[in-house]
C-alpha cells in the first residue's frame, strides 16, 4: 500500500494498524495524519509502548497517557482510582484519536488495559470508548518485556485488538534500504527463510567502505555500549567540553523524558570524537542516526561543529525534547542532540537510520534482535559484522504467519478504497472531522518541527500541481517533483477538472501518452454513455479490465471537459 492510500484510510475515522518494513515510511505517514488532524481541530492524543519511542513522536507513553503507570494488571480498585484523577479523565475524554507508536513492544494485556480504561472514562461499550485507534508498528522489531514468569502477548492476540478490528494498512515502498542484497536479506528474515548463503554473505562483511568516519557499533547490551564509549573517549587527547541539560515544566515527567532521551543528561566531547545526532532537523541537515565526527566548537556558544560522512560541517545547537498534550508542552528538556556513537545498544537504535555501522550479535538473546540491527544500515557497503550466533537472525514464526494475513487484509483494503470514488472518500473525511468536533481542511499540510514537537502548517497545493501539469510533466513526474504520492497527483487533477480549473490543452502532456489515444478513448466514451461516469469499477468491468484505472481517470476527465466529445 502507498502511503498517499494509507492516509486516505486513515482520515476515514476507522481504526487502523500502520505497519511496514523499515524505511517504509509508517513515522511519516502518521505525522502527517497527526498534522492533517491539528490543522482541522480534532483532537489526537499521541503515545507510545516505550519511553524512546515517545521522544521520537514528541508524545507520552501510553503508561503515562492512560493511567495505567507501572501496574500490570487491572482490578476494581485500580480503575477506581484511575477514573478518579481529573487529569487523565479530562485527557481520555477529550481524545478523539489515539495513535500508540512502536506496537510490537506493548504487551496485549496493556492493550487490554487501555481499552478497558478509554470504555469506562468515557462511559461507551464501542472499541477504546468511541476514540479512533491507530496502532504503529511492525511485530518482526523488537517484542515486548514482561516480567519474569510471566506469559508474553501479542498486541494483536489482545481482546482490545480483537475489539478495534483495525483496517490494515501495510505500507510496501522502501525510502531506507538502497542496496538489493540486503534488502533480499532482510525479507529473508521475516520470511523465516535464511540459509547458510544468508550467513556466508554476513560473513563477507568484514570492512566499512566509507573512508574518513569510524563507524557505530551495535551491541546487544549495555555493558558493551559503556565499556567501548568510554574506553575511546578517555584514548583521544585534548581537554573535555561538557554539556548538561536543563529542563522545564513537570519534574516527573522530566526525569522520563531525561532517561529516555538518546543524549545522556551530561554530554561529554572532545575533538575527534564520534558522535551520533539524535534528533531530526532537516533545515541544518541531519537526522536521528546521522554520524559525524567533532571537529571543532563554536568561538561563540561553544557549540560542537561535526563533519558527517559526506565531508558536511554543521554546528550542533541545543534543542528539546518534549512531552505535550494538546499543543501544550507539559515538560521539556533541552540538550545538544548528539551522543558518542562508537557504540550504542540495538534497542536503542530501533528507528534510526545509521549511515555505518559494526554489528555484535553473538549475544543476541530475543527474537528481533538480529532483524532490527541490520536494518539500521542502508547499504552491506556500511556494514561490518563483529559477530553471530546461530540463531541471531530467528523470527517468530508466530508472526511470519500473522504477517502474511496482515499483507493479504491490507491487499483487500486497498482494493476497496481504489473501487470507491474520491468525492466519495472526501465525504467519508468530511464526516469524520465533524464528528470529531473540527473543521475540515483540503489540500496538503505540511509538517513543521518546532521545539521537540509536530506543528502545523497549512498549504493548498492544487495550483501547484496544475503548475507542474502545464509544464508537460507526467503524473510519475509531477508525483516525483512535488514529492507527493501519484493517487494525489490524480486526485488534485480531477478536483481541478471539477472545478473548471483545466481545459483540453491542459491534458496534453497526459493524453500524447498513449499512442492510440482517440481510438481508446472513443471505446471508453461510448462505455461512459452507458454506465456513467459516476463510478470508476462499472466503466472498468464494462471494459472486461482492458483499460487501468489511470487511464480510465484520464477519460473521465476528458469526458466531463467536452461532454462526451473525442479530444
Amino acid at each position: 500500500m502507498t502511503q498517499d492510500r494509507a492516509l486516505e484510510i486513515l482520515k476515514t475515522g476507522g481504526n487502523v494498524f500502520l505497519t511496514g518494513e523499515p524505511g517504509a515510511g509508517k513515522t511519516y505517514v502518521i505525522n502527517q495524519y497527526i498534522a492533517y488532524l491539528e490543522a482541522c481541530g480534532v483532537k489526537v492524543a499521541v503515545a507510545a509502548s516505550t519511553g524512546i519511542a515517545a521522544t521520537h513522536i514528541g508524545g507520552m507513553t501510553i503508561h503515562a497517557w492512560s493511567g495505567i503507570g507501572a501496574r500490570d494488571q487491572l482490578n476494581e480498585y485500580d480503575l477506581e482510582q484511575i477514573t478518579t484523577k481529573e487529569k487523565i479523565v479530562k485527557r481520555v475524554k477529550k481524545a478523539q484519536v489515539l495513535v500508540i507508536d512502536e506496537i510490537s513492544m506493548l504487551d496485549g494485556k496493556l492493550v487490554d488495559m487501555v481499552n478497558i480504561v478509554c470504555k469506562t472514562i468515557r462511559q461507551s461499550s464501542e472499541p477504546f470508548g468511541g476514540i479512533q485507534t491507530i496502532f504503529v508498528g511492525d511485530f518482526f522489531q523488537l517484542p515486548p518485556v514482561t516480567r519474569q514468569g510471566d506469559m508474553m502477548r501479542y498486541a494483536f492476540e489482545s481482546r482490545g485488538w480483537e475489539d478495534a478490528r483495525p483496517l490494515i494498512c501495510y505500507l510496501t515502498d522502501q525510502y531506507r534500504q538502497e542496496d538489493e542484497m540486503l534488502l533480499s536479506l532482510l525479507q529473508s528474515i521475516r520470511k523465516n527463510d535464511v540459509d547458510d548463503e544468508h550467513f556466508t554473505l554476513l560473513s563477507e562483511q568484514t570492512e566499512i567502505a566509507y573512508e574518513g568516519i569510524e563507524p557505530t557499533k551495535l551491541y546487544t547490551h549495555n555493558a558493551d555500549v559503556d565499556s567501548v564509549n568510554a574506553t575511546k573517549l578517555g584514548e583521544l587527547g585534548g581537554s573535555v567540553t561538557r554539556f548538561k541539560m536543563s529542563g522545564v515544566g513537570n519534574k516527573i515527567m522530566q526525569q522520563g523524558l531525561a532517561k529516555n532521551c538518546l543524549s545522556p543528561e551530561l554530554l561529554e566531547l572532545k575533538e575527534e570524537a564520534m558522535v551520533m545526532c539524535t534528533k531530526n532537523n532537516f533545515e541544518e541537515g541531519y537526522v536521528n542516526g546521522t554520524l559525524g565526527r567533532v571537529v571543532n566548537f563554536d568561538g561563540e556558544d561553544g557549540n560542537p561543529i561535526i563533519e558527517t560522512t559526506e565531508g558536511k560541517q554543521i554546528t550542533i545547537k541545543p534543542t528539546s525534547w518534549s512531552m505535550a498534550e494538546d499543543n501544550k508542552v507539559l515538560a521539556e528538556v533541552t540538550q545538544v542532540p548528539l551522543r558518542l556513537a562508537w557504540a550504542i545498544t540495538v534497542h536503542k537504535s530501533q528507528g534510526m537510520s545509521l549511515d555505518a555501522a559494526e554489528i555484535d550479535l553473538s549475544r543476541a538473546f530475543v527474537y528481533g534482535q538480529g532483524y532490527v540491527a541490520l536494518s539500521r544500515v542502508r547499504t552491506l557497503a556500511g556494514l561490518k559484522m563483529l559477530g553471530m550466533s546461530p540463531t541471531a537472525l530467528r523470527v517468530d514464526p508466530k508472526i511470519v504467519s500473522i504477517d502474511a494475513r496482515f499483507r493479504d487484509e491490507s491487499g483487500q483494503a486497498e482494493d476497496a478504497f481504489t473501487e470507491m470514488e474520491e468525492d466519495e472518500i472526501e465525504s467519508m473525511h468530511k464526516a469524520f472531522v465533524k464528528a470529531s468536533g473540527g473543521e475540515y481542511v483540503s489540500g496538503e499540510i505540511k509538517v513543521q518541527e518546532k521545539k521537540g514537537y509536530e506543528r502545523v502548517q497549512k498549504e493548498s497545493t492544487f495550483a501547484l500541481t496544475k503548475e507542474a501539469l502545464l509544464e508537460g510533466n507526467t503524473v510519475p513526474q509531477i508525483a516525483k517533483k512535488r514529492k507527493i504520492g501519484e493517487s494525489t497527483v490524480w486526485t488534485h487533477l480531477e478536483k481541478l477538472v471539477v472545478d473548471q480549473d483545466l481545459t483540453d490543452s491542459d491534458l496534453v502532456s497526459l493524453t500524447s501518452q498513449y499512442k492510440n489515444w482517440s481510438d481508446e478513448y472513443e471505446v471508453l466514451q461510448a462505455v461512459m454513455d452507458e454506465v456513467g461516469t459516476e463510478k470508476l469499477k462499472p466503466i472498468f468491468e464494462a471494459t472486461n479490465e482492458e483499460y487501468d484505472y489511470n487511464q480510465i481517470r484520464l477519460a473521465r476527465m476528458v469526458y466531463r471537459l467536452h461532454n462526451g466529445k473525442i479530444v
